[in-house]
């Protein structure tokens, strides 16, 4: 890895320091270094093709931003752990120079997740094209009222859920909304779909798993508006009858790793349970 881009939160400026230190770093090992910030679309859109690697500041969210902007381009992320959770991070404040001294040595691996592609059309005309690593949600607008979504997987009618919405997780994603709706937690390198709905009302409320070269097929039934977001940060605004479709995404999401091969289960242990609950 000769270039790597160092990108930070705009709104923490602690992300912003800690940066500034990998560039010097970086640099002093003989790297070529580009700066900026994961809320940078356009710009990251041409910067990111020409590195090797993209290292994030920030929380899963920033995370999330780069990685979905570099996979399409074959480009691995990486990044330092400086939000809330950090399901996704590899580093810390405290460890970066170790883990980037073992990085710059060729001592890593690259973990692969599968993606999500949405398709939302109004009619026959295609208002928006969407990837998400964690997951595409369904749901009403601004307004307490129950959204219908019929439902439909690989052309066969599954169910009407009635609710708050509906939530199409990856793997990736099953440690985030989709958890906190009650969906299960499933190891982020599987190739599996999930189904969560959100406060169901009268309608189906389990989970349901599905393999990974499923369709699902969501149509909106509504007298308001409602809403789809791909990752909880990309909007569109959803009339009645409109129908949003998710299937497998052609680009995949790579992660550099300097953890063991197992750091995920350790990670749900530090991010879920009380520290005085852990051995």
């Amino acid at each position: 890895m000769n270039s790597i881009a160092v990108l930070d939160h705009p709104k923490r400026p602690e992300t912003q320091r800690v940066a500034d230190e990998i560039v010097v770093f970086l640099k002093a090992a003989g790297l070529e270094t580009h700066r900026g910030t994961t809320w940078e679309t356009d710009a990251l859109t041409t910067l990111i093709p020409g590195v090797d690697l993209v290292i994030a500041l920030g929380g899963d969210g920033s995370i999330l931003r780069a990685a979905r902007i570099a996979a399409p381009h074959g480009v691995p992320v990486t990044s330092v752990s400086m939000g809330h959770l950090g399901f996704l991070a590899e580093m810390e404040p405290t460890n970066w120079r170790a883990s980037l001294a073992r990085l710059i040595a060729g001592d890593y691996w690259i973990e692969e997740r599968m993606m999500l592609s949405a398709t939302t059309k109004r009619g026959n005309l295609v208002i928006a094209q969407q990837d998400a690593l964690n997951d595409v949600v369904v749901g009403r607008g601004s307004l307490a009222r129950v959204v219908r979504i019929r439902t439909s997987v690989d052309g066969s009618m599954l169910t009407t859920y009635a609710g708050d919405g509906l939530i199409v997780s990856t793997a990736t994603g099953s440690t985030a909304y989709s958890l906190a709706a009650g969906g299960p937690i499933l190891p982020p390198t599987l190739k599996n779909i999930i189904l969560v709905p959100i406060a169901p009302h009268m309608s189906l409320d389990k989970p349901v798993v599905l393999w990974q070269r499923s369709v699902v097929e969501m149509r909106v039934q509504t007298d308001l508006e409602a809403a789809m977001t791909a990752d909880g940060q990309d909007e569109v605004l959803l009339r009645d009858g409109d129908v949003v479709i998710v299937q497998v995404s052609p680009h995949v999401a790579q992660f550099v790793r300097m953890q063991p091969q197992g750091y995920f289960y350790q990670t749900l242990m530090r991010r879920l349970v009380r520290p005085e609950a852990l051995p």
